[in-house]
């Protein structure tokens, strides 16, 4: 992740106009200033050969300028330039890792989290979707985490990542990995995530409606949970048991819960029996191609000698 990282930073050229220093606006960060730069006739001169911030500015907001970022760029990209223009002091060097609050390395092919980002001392979002993370050492996050997001990637296992987790830790996204229960629904509680308002573990594996429950009911600060996607989802009584086993909770799998819903499943969670470790999936078939159709074969004659034809399928579903 550090050398995504740099890559990422030398991709937003904040040392390259009109950002960074340079000819541009050399005269506003000039420290070693002689006094005879401050005659105004010398500094008016001076100045025709550079441009005003206003100037910069615009050229990194306006869409039609060859330095503004794509639309769909981060609000914290857009901020590191525009901090890059106007003191671009604060973001040479290690000064960086002052600055960053926010980290977003998306699709690189990150397969390992190092010990590099410990360098950014207040970092609060870090979001490291859709890379090939299979395991995290939760020794490399920076304690000052507050949102963990790692949606589609391989993770299979949570032991790593909670032997140090951040103890500020408000959001954790885990959707679209590998997890499976019972295994890991040990991992999902208040001893390791003691701030935790919102938890995404959609589709993933789990399969275990009341063991998980019983994991997630110590996260008392709990507020939104995702789990559509799971085997467990297909329980038919999953939203209900849900709803009345957790409280405090106030959407689940995106969907707001109001004070009718709690109020219709009130006491379902003293029922486990109605917990059932089956499902039913109805298909219907509409239309098959390539067999043959009895309807276009003659009608046997009643009196008829001739063999019976039959003909039998068999229709396999692989989910």
């Amino acid at each position: 992740v550090s050398a995504a990282f740099w890559e990422h930073l030398r991709y937003l050229g904040l040392q390259d106009f009109p950002c960074g220093l340079g000819s541009w606006n050399k005269s506003r960060f000039d420290v070693h200033r002689s006094p005879s730069r401050s005659q105004p006739g010398q500094e008016e001169a001076v100045m025709l050969d550079e441009e005003s911030p206003e100037v910069l500015m615009e050229l990194l907001r306006d869409p039609c300028s060859p330095w503004a970022l794509p639309p769909d760029c981060s609000s914290q990209d857009q901020y590191l330039r525009e901090v890059a223009v106007l003191a671009p002091e604060l973001i040479c060097g290690s000064n960086i890792f002052k600055v960053l609050r926010t980290l977003r390395i998306v699709g690189k092919g990150v397969e390992e989290v190092d010990e590099g980002l410990l360098q950014l001392q207040k970092l609060e979002e870090l979001i490291l979707s859709a890379n090939q993370i299979s395991r995290i050492n939760s020794a490399n996050l920076p304690r000052t985490l507050k949102v963990l997001e790692l949606c589609c990637n391989a993770v299979a296992d949570l032991q790593d990542l909670c032997t140090q987790p951040p103890p500020e830790l408000q959001h954790l996204g885990l959707g679209y990995n590998k997890l499976r229960g019972p295994s890991q629904d040990k991992y999902l509680t208040v001893d390791f995530w003691p701030n935790l308002v919102s938890l995404d573990l959609s589709f993933n594996s789990f399969t275990d409606l009341l063991e998980l429950i019983s994991q997630l009911s110590s996260l008392q600060k709990l507020r939104i949970l995702v789990l559509q996607g799971n085997p467990l989802a297909l329980i038919p009584t999953y939203r209900g048991f849900l709803v009345d086993s957790l409280p405090k909770l106030s959407i689940l799998d995106d969907i707001h819960i109001g004070p009718d819903e709690r109020h219709q499943f009130q006491g379902l969670a003293k029922h486990p029996e109605l917990i059932r470790s089956e499902a039913q999936l109805v298909v219907s078939i509409g239309e098959i191609k390539g067999v043959p159709d009895p309807s276009t074969h003659q009608q046997q004659e009643v009196d008829s000698q001739a063999p019976v034809i039959t003909y039998s399928y068999c229709v396999t579903y692989e989910f």
